[in-house]
């Protein structure tokens, strides 16, 4: 007896694997961390010493310092810098002062004039940093005579209806950034003829006011081989 033959089921077609969806990307810990203050320092100290050795001239220097104020991430401020030595790399490749690295980390020195007169000079030790701020004031910052510990040292003054006055021996290099808004922002540059000479960095901005920067005819770093000779080795 025949047995009826039942209907093969109609095969179902096969449906491609579903493509595995992609991992979620998680952001770099670090570069999304919120950026710090002491993370903005880092990175205008590095641009600071690149405009204090040439690598960039003032007109980048103050753009990439707007960035660096711009920055909400630490993700977004090492490409500021990605192109330059850091600080340590620079460290290494050049003698350095007395506590160069110990004063590295330093507080700034403050220097505030507002409706007053306020003047450093004399044998004094330069800090690294130095903030200057003239209200209706007057600030004079005389180096003439001061003791560097430290090959960059760097000035950021504002005046506001006020002056403030650096000044500075003729045998190193000062270099300086900055603006003035119905004001004077004025810095004479000097190269040292010594390529490890001191170099000061002036930098800011004035309002109704005057920011000048210029060498003291005369005065010279009388013991500048000598450090140089002593911190060499020599």
């Amino acid at each position: 007896m025949d047995l009826e033959k039942k209907p093969e089921p109609e095969k179902q077609p096969q449906r491609s694997a579903a493509p595995a969806e992609p991992a979620p990307a998680f952001a770099d810990p670090r570069g999304s961390l919120r950026a710090s203050d002491a993370d903005r320092d880092r990175i205008a100290d590095i641009l600071r010493d690149a405009l204090a050795e040439g690598r960039i001239d003032p007109e980048e220097h103050s753009d990439r310092i707007d960035a660096v104020y711009r920055a909400k991430t630490v993700g977004e401020l090492e490409p500021i810098v990605s192109d330059l030595p850091s600080t340590r790399t620079r460290r290494d490749s050049h003698p350095v002062y007395e506590d160069d690295a110990a004063d590295a980390d330093g507080e700034a020195d403050s220097l505030v004039a507002i409706f007053s007169s306020t003047t450093r000079k004399g044998r004094w030790r330069v800090s690294r940093r130095t903030n200057a701020f003239a209200l209706f004031g007057n600030i004079e910052i005389d180096l003439t005579e001061a003791i560097f510990a430290q090959r960059v040292t760097t000035i950021n003054a504002t005046s506001i209806f006020g002056n403030v006055e650096v000044r500075v021996p003729e045998n190193i290099s000062l270099r300086g950034n900055g603006s003035g808004i119905f004001g004077n922002f004025e810095v004479v540059t000097l190269e040292g003829v010594d390529p490890q000479a001191p170099v000061v960095v002036v930098n800011g901005y004035s309002v109704f006011g005057n920011v000048e920067a210029r060498p003291k005819r005369g005065k010279w770093i009388t013991d500048l081989q000598g450090k140089l000779r002593k911190h060499l080795g020599h």
